[in-house]
């Protein structure tokens, strides 16, 4: 494949999408000189925005519908990672021979550089920005890009057998890669919890998606896994890569004295037994284990969370593969902040913290954020939203013990939470003061005031999705942003 061969080619991209991915496509595409038919189920008012950034571009726009001719007379089909792999005008292009591919799928068949790949079903989105400020520290030429609201191809043009990418990949996108048969040279996986089964029949299926990240390595890649996720642990078994593990728990980290450890948690700092020679470019096999190394201390991180020293742990073992000082990853720990959602301080009012964390959009993420803080009943939480067909047993457990308010958002997932929360509140007799569920995001903010006190924390936290109320999570986030600071 060659950038040349999509000159004059018609491409049709189902799927434009808000988050900046299909932007990038239709963009890319248009900018090589491809007739590009952008289509989408969502009108003009909604997709706004996307629209916006291709102003000036010859590109055709079918909106509100897919029609099957747009399927048929065509040289290729762009599918946007939203877009099901099952839908029926797939289905037509497949009937009729025509290729369906993906950004990631054309990127990683043109890439020059290295790649990075992290995927998990939280932590993603931080461990690859870590990962990238790190090495931007010592290599010149960094690119970030993937599931984080940024476009690979848009990028390809800067990238150079010198680069280096870092590449935050979704389910989905992995399962793009699966015809090319292709892995990164360098693979992170966070975790594996319950997530997407709406879309996916089971988790294994889920699963088998997420494995697409080590499955075509090859002796010279690198595996990073998470050694306290034990499906992550399991990876490992039949991956042709070196592995590296990295881990809090110090019991199992003494398990891993004869494989590959990465940076671990002892006492109150981090550590790595860190090989003797560098390891870019080199074949792991020629390496020797060096002596074990302090890398920093946990009072390094500005980060909130036992989460957030895993996503830690991930980036900094490929910071040390990549030759990064322990300078440079120090300074990079005390300037770092949440990410926009992510546990994201928006305002102290009153003494009172009202913190985002919108992308939590599954009960463990919104279990994790609890975490994040003292068991003491200061928390009012802001919950709800659609359903991805998962459990909220667990959350509605922690949430009796650690919040003082819940107001609910409307939607799908709501009721079951709410079912959830109301048979704990029954078991412990508890005094949980439950609003909702509410349709507006300013009435929730709010309400959440009106009960809120010095030292106490506003947290949206919703451990569901966020359409029907909102077109993504980051609406979502903008619109408790906007109520805060209209307070």
């Amino acid at each position: 494949m060659k950038i040349s061969d999509f000159k004059n080619k018609k491409i049709t991209v189902i799927g434009l999408g808000l988050h900046g991915g299909g932007v990038g496509v239709a963009k890319f595409f248009s900018q090589l000189g491809a007739k590009v038919l952008v289509t989408d189920l969502r009108n003009k008012e909604d997709l706004k925005e996307s629209l916006e950034q291709l102003k000036g571009e010859s590109i055709k726009y079918v909106l509100n519908q897919h029609r099957p001719e747009d399927f048929i007379n065509t040289d290729l089909v762009i599918k946007n990672p939203a877009v099901p792999d099952k839908s029926k005008y797939l289905e037509i292009a497949r009937e009729h021979k025509v290729p369906i591919e993906t950004d990631i799928g054309i990127f990683f068949e043109l890439c020059p550089a290295l790649i990075i790949g992290v995927t998990g079903s939280k932590g993603k989105s931080t461990v690859a920005t870590l990962i990238a400020k790190f090495l931007a520290k010592e290599h010149s030429k960094v690119f970030l890009a993937g599931n984080i609201r940024s476009s690979v191809l848009q990028k390809l043009n800067k990238i150079n057998k010198e680069s280096l990418v870092v590449l935050e990949l979704s389910s989905w996108q992995l399962a793009g890669l699966r015809p090319h048969r292709q892995s990164p040279h360098c693979a992170v996986l966070t975790n594996i919890l319950p997530d997407h089964l709406n879309r996916y029949k089971s988790i294994n299926e889920y699963i088998e998606d997420k494995k697409e990240i080590l499955r075509w390595q090859k002796s010279k890649d690198y595996s990073i896994l998470n050694y306290d996720d034990k499906i992550v642990r399991n990876f490992a078994h039949g991956v042709k890569s070196q592995v590296f593990y990295y881990s809090q728990d110090n019991g199992l980290v003494s398990n891993l004295e004869k494989e590959k450890l990465g940076a671990f948690v002892k006492g109150e700092k981090i550590f790595m037994k860190s090989p003797v020679e560098p390891l870019l470019g080199q074949d792991p096999t020629s390496l020797s284990d060096g002596k074990k190394e302090e890398i920093c201390s946990l009072d390094d991180i500005s980060l909130r969370g036992k989460h957030n020293i895993d996503n830690v742990l991930a980036a900094v073992t490929v910071a040390k593969l990549y030759q990064v000082s322990n300078k440079s990853i120090k300074k990079v720990l005390n300037k770092f902040k949440s990410l926009e959602g992510r546990l994201e301080l928006v305002k102290i009012i009153n003494g009172v913290k009202y913190i985002n964390d919108t992308t939590a959009t599954i009960p463990e993420a919104c279990l994790a954020a609890l975490n994040s803080f003292p068991s003491n009943k200061h928390i009012i939480l802001i919950a709800g939203g659609n359903d991805k067909n998962l459990d909220f047993s667990q959350l509605a457990e922690m949430v009796n013990k650690k919040v003082k308010k819940i107001i609910f958002l409307e939607g799908t997932a709501t009721p079951k939470f709410k079912k959830a929360l109301e048979g704990q509140l029954e078991l412990t007799n508890s005094q949980l003061e439950v609003i909702g569920p509410l349709s507006d995001m300013e009435q929730a903010v709010i309400e959440a005031k009106k009960e809120a006190k010095e030292k106490d924390i506003v947290l949206l936290s919703p451990a569901a999705t966020s359409f029907g109320l909102f077109r993504h999570e980051f609406e979502r986030g903008e619109a408790f942003v906007k109520a805060v600071e209209d307070l």
